[in-house]
């Protein structure tokens, strides 16, 4: 837990419910592992598996399972391929495309770029940053500059050079907002994400006590966001957990947003929480996890 990403915090948050609930089971003798850089020298040499919370940068970039597929150490969560993938927006939009999984309209900005590629509404995110940080939702030209000063900041913050990156614009989708868990190829009950005003940004997910997650009833669209998930999850190249985030039009489209491949396990995460309502409790969402640990 922890590393050096900008979603440091939510990591430790992360780290340390998961530590607690697997201790809490009896059969783990659990080593919290802090990280403050990236870098495995902290972690004991003796360890049977790591169960990864860190979040954005090094710990979903495929950085920390390629160390760990060195050490020849199981780890959740998907291998360092699918984790370089889906940690790039970008790569993940053209995966995707290739094999026929619905997604937003996309295109690239750079920081000269002057208007929006797509036309109005759109959002512009930072290629490889997660927790929405760094997201802007553009309705107005006027708003275009700040919107890409954002996302550029963003990445700065990362450690990137802003200057030769390039950032993503996608259409924005009107209508409703939902995630769909994905643990060893089985989707989990899809939830809702009902945000205050309508926009699911770093307060809404982390701080707001007001944003819901109802699950979605509506079994035949449910259905249809999980065949789509796993259609994602498999197109990336997944295995063990990994969350699949949408949006849905009012017409009932489903479009794939990202793939989250260590998703959070706070007080508000969603995984956890679609986990329990198949019948496990929070430290059985993560004793399943870990049980399919795995290395290349």
């Amino acid at each position: 837990m922890g590393g050096t990403s900008s979603e440091r915090e939510v990591s430790l948050q992360s780290g340390r419910n998961v530590a607690e609930a697997l201790a809490s089971l009896g059969k783990y003798d659990v080593v919290p592992v802090v990280l403050d850089a990236d870098s495995l020298d902290t972690m004991p040499k003796d360890v049977d598996a790591a169960y990864i919370t860190l979040h954005g940068g090094w710990g979903e970039n495929g950085g920390v399972q390629l160390a760990l597929d060195r050490l020849g150490i199981p780890y959740t969560g998907p291998g360092a391929a699918a984790s370089q993938i889906a940690m790039d927006k970008v790569k993940t939009k053209m995966v995707l495309e290739m094999n026929g999984v619905p997604t937003a309209a996309w295109g690239l900005a750079n920081p000269d770029t002057e208007k929006s590629p797509l036309p109005l509404p759109v959002v512009v995110k930072p290629p490889c940053d997660g927790s929405s940080v760094g997201i802007s939702k553009v309705s107005r030209p006027e708003e275009w500059k700040q919107a890409l000063a954002n996302a550029f900041k963003a990445i700065g913050a990362e450690g990137g050079n802003a200057s030769s990156q390039t950032v993503l614009v996608e259409e924005y989708i009107p209508g409703r907002e939902f995630t769909v868990g994905v643990i060893d190829g089985e989707a989990l009950p899809v939830l809702e994400i009902v945000a205050p005003n309508g926009w699911y940004g770093y307060n809404e997910k982390y701080n707001s006590d007001e944003t819901r997650y109802p699950f979605l009833e509506d079994e035949a669209l449910a259905k249809k966001m999980q065949d789509i998930a796993l259609s994602a999850y498999r197109a990336v190249g997944c295995r063990g957990v990994t969350r699949v985030d949408f949006r849905a039009s009012p017409l009932g489209r489903c479009y794939v947003l990202e793939l989250n491949t260590s998703p959070g396990f706070t007080s508000h995460s969603l995984v956890p929480k679609a986990g329990m309502k198949t019948g496990l409790s929070f430290a059985g969402v993560c004793d399943r996890i870990l049980a399919g640990a795995k290395h290349d």
